[in-house]
């Protein structure tokens, strides 16, 4: 997710993998993103009992699942009960593996941490496989601080819910590439304050063809959709 001062393409990311044809944050979800044209997918990254981490948006099992226990009582091992034949709760080195293998140039992962609890234990996992250079990470102030004390070097996008852009002080102990906002926020005026910040700019959830293009239009340097195989068709001027 790397930008410059100079214009580059939009970059696709597919949010939780391609949940339209597969289940999200599993492993099909994240194959099928990539077959799709996604230059990164992102995933959201929550620790087992046992520390393990794992693909899981909520913190209990009961949207996706059908079970109400909250994943923080559950170990990896346990979680091998959840299985529906094609998809189940896999570990982030799992994904990593899968984005090493896809086919996509340069394909990478985006890790969401809602908080610092998983980050130190994510991070293991990450320089276990040499995938630093495969990974990004994005979420609010505290998980973005952990993840800049864990790492000089990791790719942050810190994710952004205000009109204005964060204090100077803030950005200068983070050094975030991206500043990360819902697309609402996302209006040529704040892109061209980030930009002059020195900051890229990604942004979602878009899944309408205009939004797509309204964002397109505005300067954002990532769109991030459940709908990849439109954005990337937008993205590409393709109809």
């Amino acid at each position: 997710m790397t930008a410059s001062a100079a214009r580059r393409p939009v970059l696709a990311v597919a949010h939780r993998g391609d949940p339209y044809r597969h289940r999200e944050n599993t492993l099909p979800s994240v194959e099928s993103a990539f077959a799709a044209g996604a230059d990164a997918v992102e995933v959201d990254v929550r620790l087992t009992r046992d520390r393990v981490p794992v693909l899981l948006h909520d913190a209990t099992l009961e949207r996706l699942w059908g079970d109400p226990r909250p994943l923080s009582r559950l170990t990896a091992e346990q979680l091998d009960a959840f299985d529906d034949g094609r998809h189940r709760v896999p570990t982030l080195a799992e994904a990593l593996k899968a984005t090493a293998a896809a086919t996509a140039p340069g394909a990478r992962l985006l890790i969401d941490l809602d908080d610092a609890g998983p980050a130190a234990a994510a991070w293991e996992v990450v320089t276990g496989l040499g995938a630093e250079q495969r990974v990004a990470f994005c979420g609010p102030t505290a998980a973005m601080l952990a993840v800049r004390a864990l790492s000089p070097d990791a790719e942050i996008a810190l994710t952004w819910k205000q009109p204005r852009l964060p204090v100077r002080a803030l950005l200068d102990d983070l050094r975030p590439r991206y500043i990360n906002p819902p697309f609402g926020l996302a209006t040529p005026a704040f892109t061209a304050a980030a930009h002059q910040a020195g900051l890229a700019v990604s942004t979602w959830t878009a899944d309408l063809r205009r939004t797509m293009r309204k964002l397109h239009e505005a300067g954002v340097d990532s769109i991030t959709s459940n709908r990849i195989a439109l954005l990337r068709a937008v993205l590409d001027g393709r109809r």
